[in-house]
């Protein structure tokens, strides 16, 4: 009877896994961040760092980064991932922190993938234990901070750009992989037609674990010392698709198209963008949010339910996935295109801020002043005011409600488009109702 043979020391991790960094010189990419001298490479080598939030698109190289980071630190890594864990882990986590801190006088990095995925109250579960020192916070998301993280926790922790892999970058991770025999496929001795490594590159668009992940694939389909092939990698990969640039231009250039488009009423090119968008890999959520900017921003008031429409799009995204929310969000798409067009709140709200910024401490006028108590009575706050349910149309003809230094000025002018024309309507209805009224407020009674 044969005999059975075990390689008990076989190691079956992905290749992405093996040729993960151990040291911080090994490090590929993120030159912006981690060149020689820069702060963040000597806070690292010195194991100073502080909470971070690492943001970047995946495979480059934030959960390597926390690793050498905490490594540097001689901290204990302890992982979460936002897609899994609830309080009761963030909880536990903490809990085992604070108690190696006491048996082990260690510091524990704690690394939370997919962190924008967590709630306002999970992420604020974090906070104290940021600010007493229990823990090393580091966050990693694809989604921009901004919108994804409270604003308690970006206070907290310093965010770093990761940029998308260069060419360069991904070459110098490939030759590692072919070269390496202990970690990588250096033993079969595998070699690449340049064809078929321009393709593999442009397939990786930047991330080096999709590289690995092809590369490896070819290379369990493949003989030893053989020359890897375009036609081999068209196998793994029947459709070539069509990623985004790697210093990004490429994407933003497609959702400004995609913006324009539908500012300009043409659905056919705003579902063009789209689809081209969705086919590099974009984020069909990062549409959905500029859906909502564009709705506030170039649609308006002119057709208020366009704001409903691009979040209820949102929405059904979240709630679907991508099959069915990629078509809630082009519905949307396609609403908004046709929709009528005003940018007048958004000029006026631009106007109001300028306003602000250039005098910001106009009083608030008496009149309009809260007067909870008799002394604040006594000094005139309320005084004068006109309650307008009180007043005929519920409206107080002649009345103001700005510092008396603005009254000249009108800051929105609505379109003659859509539903803002029945507010433009409106809006000159009561103006003239101000102009005829003998109860036109005339100057600011003193305190």
């Amino acid at each position: 009877m044969a005999s059975l043979s075990l390689d008990f020391g076989a190691d079956f991790r992905p290749l992405a896994a093996r040729l993960r960094p151990a040291q911080l010189k090994d490090y590929v990419g993120q030159q912006h961040l981690l060149a020689d001298g820069s702060p963040l490479q000597q806070a690292i080598l010195a194991g100073r760092v502080h909470s971070l939030i690492l943001w970047g698109p995946p495979g480059t190289g934030k959960t390597t980064l926390a690793e050498l980071i905490a490594g540097h630190a001689k901290a204990q890594m302890q992982r979460l991932s936002a897609v899994t864990a609830g309080i009761k882990e963030i909880r536990d986590s903490i809990q085992q922190a604070k108690l190696h801190q006491q048996q082990y006088q260690q510091r524990t990095l704690l690394f939370v993938d997919e962190v924008h995925r967590f709630n306002k109250a999970q992420q604020d579960a974090f906070l104290p234990h940021i600010e007493d020192g229990t823990i090393i916070f580091i966050g990693a998301t694809t989604e921009n901070p901004a919108f994804a993280l409270n604003n308690a926790i970006l206070s907290r922790a310093r965010v770093c750009v990761l940029k998308p892999l260069t060419e360069a970058d991904l070459q110098q991770v490939l030759a590692r992989a072919l070269s390496d025999a202990e970690l990588g496929l250096g033993a079969q001795q595998l070699t690449l037609e340049p064809a078929a490594e321009q393709l593999l590159l442009r397939l990786a668009n930047g991330d080096a674990r999709r590289l690995l992940n092809l590369l490896e694939q070819l290379a369990e389909l493949s003989p030893a010392q053989s020359e890897l092939t375009v036609a081999q990698v068209q196998q793994i990969v029947p459709q070539q698709l069509p990623g985004f640039d790697r210093d990004g231009d490429l994407f933003y250039d497609l959702i400004s198209a995609l913006h324009k488009s539908v500012r300009g009423s043409d659905p056919d090119a705003a579902l063009y963008w789209f689809a081209r968008i969705l086919a590099g890999g974009g984020d069909p959520l990062y549409v959905a949010r500029r859906l909502l900017a564009i709705a506030s921003e170039d649609i308006g008031n002119a057709d208020p339910r366009a704001l409903t429409l691009a979040l209820n799009a949102w929405d059904t995204f979240s709630r679907v996935g991508p099959a069915e929310g990629e078509r809630a969000i082009a519905q949307a798409l396609v609403y908004l295109a046709l929709a009528p067009k005003s940018n007048a709140v958004y000029l006026a709200f631009n106007q109001a801020k300028a306003l602000v910024a250039e005098r910001p401490d106009y009083p608030v006028p008496l009149h309009l002043r809260n007067a909870p108590t008799a002394l604040q009575q006594q000094l005139g706050h309320g005084a004068g005011y006109r309650y307008a349910h009180d007043e005929p149309g519920a409206y107080a003809a002649g009345e103001r409600y700005l510092p008396p230094e603005l009254w000249q000025q009108q800051l929105y002018q609505p379109s003659e488009r859509g539903m803002e024309k029945q507010l433009a309507e409106k809006l000159r209805y009561l103006r003239q109702l101000d102009a005829q009224s003998p109860l036109q407020r005339s100057n600011e009674p003193k305190a």
